[in-house]
């Protein structure tokens, strides 16, 4: 099983991992599947759900791990899949993220087959609540952000990947005026550096707007990356267990706003990155992965046999 890869790796580097199974049953409503989705797709939403229960019961007892559910979104699934989703995700009071309105043309075809623009849909199935995480909420409605706000929910903004595919500019201002909260992520990998991702939520914002300081103060907006993603994954209570250590002599942070939060946000990269802990324990010293040199040696590897 994936998921049994999944936790070795998080083990080995000393992280904790929070495992949502993706459901997927289709390329869309009508549509054939293509050759690259048949490896994924679902037979049977009982199926899936009978995976959570075998994940649940192999990780009730880790505090460093999480089980949830990542319904892909309202274009790969059905109505009835969805449905027993949402009944499963309450009886055991699961974290559940999915896309949501991430393209234009994902809206069009919810509105299509359901009358409803994806999240209203999710939420008439009762999705929608403090537990559930709406990633990208690209393109939501004033009506949507205020349901998500209602219900206390989370936006994912990825801001990196939303530009690589051209998604739009993204609404995270309206998001938090509505009382969603914000956590970020990055979808495709098209970066993997958190400090850029978050700056770009509010950049962005900058640009559709001509304003400056739009989605919030940057203590808002260090806590959708740090605190704000533990609480999305079911982790918030473990947040306070975990620090990352920057160094205040870095160049890039020398020099910068008296307010810590505002050098931080503005001015960070990895290269300030001293100490990682995870649950007390020192995982990176010297700005250096205590298994940084083992892993590199197996990555290169791995490249090469994909390559060839």
């Amino acid at each position: 099983m994936l998921a049994d890869t999944v936790v070795r790796a998080a083990r080995d580097a000393g992280l904790r991992v929070a495992l949502l199974r993706c459901v997927y049953e289709r390329a869309g409503l009508g549509r054939a599947l293509e050759p690259g989705q048949r490896r994924f797709v679902d037979r049977d939403v009982a199926d899936a759900l009978r995976d959570v229960d075998t994940l649940r019961a192999r990780h009730m007892d880790d505090p460093c791990i999480t089980i949830g559910l990542a319904p892909h979104s309202v274009r790969a699934l059905s109505r009835p899949w969805l449905e027993a989703i949402a009944g499963y995700a309450r009886a055991h009071a699961l974290p559940v993220h999915a896309h949501v309105s991430e393209q234009r043309r994902e809206v069009q075809e919810s509105l299509a087959e359901h009358g409803l623009r994806p999240l209203a849909l999710l939420d008439e199935l009762g999705l929608v609540d403090a537990r559930f995480v709406a990633v990208h909420a690209t393109h939501l409605a004033p009506e949507e952000a205020r349901v998500l706000g209602a219900a206390r929910a989370f936006a994912c903004v990825c801001r990196s990947t939303e530009r690589d595919l051209g998604d739009g500019p993204g609404q995270s201002s309206e998001l938090v005026r509505a009382g969603a909260r914000l956590c970020t992520g990055v979808d495709s990998y098209a970066s993997s550096d958190p400090f850029e991702e978050v700056r770009a939520i509010e950049l962005d914002e900058r640009v559709r707007a001509e304003a400056r300081h739009v989605v919030g103060e940057a203590r808002l907006l260090l806590e959708a990356a740090s605190a704000g993603g533990y609480a999305a994954i079911g982790m918030a209570g473990l947040a306070p267990q975990d620090r990352v250590v920057l160094d205040a002599r870095d160049a890039a942070l020398v020099g910068g706003p008296d307010d810590a939060d505002e050098a931080v946000l503005w001015g960070a990269g990895p290269r300030a990155v001293r100490e990682v802990y995870v649950g007390g324990e020192r995982l990176v010293e010297g700005g250096v992965h205590r298994g940084y040199d083992a892993a590199r040696v197996a990555y290169e590897r791995a490249i090469q046999r994909l390559a060839v």
